[in-house]
């Protein structure tokens, strides 16, 4: 049995929760994990290294590497293929009001 995933902190819920290519027929869909979708905000959005992203998501810098990697490779499949890139998903938590923690996941969708 494998041992259970830490969950990552992020730090609040998506507000969207897919993107949808116009213009064309989708050709799929691709889901990406609340995580993976934070650590593209962390270091793309918010220009942060590998090592202060990871701090803030409470994993090492190899694993922040290894899902940032992932969510890139979800993220160009998307864009070159013309696939709908659905938001949800995954194992994280988030600090909500007051210092509370509030854990949420769900099964992850494979790759289509």
């Amino acid at each position: 049995m494998p041992r259970p995933k830490k969950p990552r902190f992020v730090s609040a819920y998506p507000v969207i929760a897919a993107f949808v290519p116009q213009g064309v027929a989708v050709a799929g869909e691709i889901f990406m994990s609340v995580e993976e979708l934070e650590s593209i905000r962390l270091s793309d959005f918010e220009h942060l290294d590998q090592e202060t992203a990871a701090n803030m998501m409470e994993v090492s810098r190899h694993t922040y590497g290894r899902i940032l990697a992932n969510a890139r490779s979800i993220e160009a499949e998307a864009l070159v293929t013309g696939k709908a890139l659905k938001i949800g998903g995954g194992t994280y938590e988030f600090r909500g009001m007051g210092g509370r923690r509030c854990r949420r996941g769900g099964r992850r969708h494979e790759r289509r």
